[in-house]
């Protein structure tokens, strides 16, 4: 139970970061289609606090005798009272990116046009995904279960948090809400891979860290990278290709539309 208590609390700052923060009055203009009349998120150090305070967390960890401890308590926790592992996770890590087209497809607006939101997507992935791999092929932590040396950072993780942050700037100014339950699936995608004795501790809190810095780093990036996929082509048709990787292997889904 007091481990309970410690995982709820080193979780506990992300929520109140990241929604106490908001109270944006913005007005909408039916003039820009398929887009929300706001700013783009701009780089403020500020933004950097909580994914480096996250990925700190778990570097340290790495070689803290402290935090190995509360490692193996957890998973020792988790192995003795393990039913059957609920795979859940593989499909949860997409939730949170997947709903903002879904809104979308629904008649919802957000910051964002399905060419734009698409490229910030696929950027906030690449730095994501290249920053995983790089770790995990560099740090090498062997996973609770033994199974592998590269349980650090946890990607499933990464990928929930980096969908979350981007659903919640794409909705923050239409409701704080689809940000709160994209987080809350992310949570969940992080609990679930210690759960299933994958991942370490350590692993999921940096993995938060990083896919939430991942995605802060495409919009900042939105505006030179959006300059490389400037077209004159059909302005009527909507293409995008969307990233995907289940941390083992990474792809590209192509959607396009008329």
């Amino acid at each position: 139970m007091a481990i309970r208590k410690f995982v709820f609390l080193m979780l506990l700052p992300i929520w109140s970061s990241l929604f106490a923060q908001t109270a944006v009055k913005v007005n909408f203009q039916d003039s820009i289609p398929d887009s929300i009349a706001v700013k783009q998120l701009k780089f403020n150090a500020k933004q950097l606090i909580l994914p480096v305070t996250l990925i700190g967390f778990g570097v340290i960890g790495i070689n803290s005798d402290q935090l190995k401890d509360l490692n193996s308590e957890i998973s020792e926790e988790v192995v003795e009272h393990i039913d059957k592992q609920i795979t859940i996770d593989d499909f949860t890590q997409y939730a949170p990116a997947a709903s903002v087209y879904a809104l979308g497809a629904f008649g919802i607006k957000g910051k964002n046009n399905f060419k734009d939101k698409s490229i910030i997507l696929a950027t906030s992935f690449l730095l994501m995904t290249i920053t995983v791999t790089g770790l995990k092929n560099v740090v090498k932590v062997e996973r609770p279960d033994l199974t592998s040396d590269n349980s650090f950072p946890s990607g499933h993780t990464a990928t929930a948090f980096m969908g979350a942050e981007f659903l919640y700037q794409e909705y923050k100014d239409v409701s704080i809400w689809y940000g709160v339950s994209g987080y809350a699936i992310a949570t969940f995608t992080g609990a679930f891979r210690m759960y299933n004795n994958r991942h370490w501790l350590t692993d999921v809190v940096a993995g938060a860290g990083i896919g939430i810095l991942s995605a802060k780093a495409g919009y900042w990036l939105f505006p030179k990278v959006n300059k490389l996929f400037a077209s004159k082509s059909n302005p009527n048709k909507k293409s995008a290709f969307i990233p995907y990787y289940d941390g083992k292997q990474l792809g590209f889904g192509y959607i396009s539309s008329f």
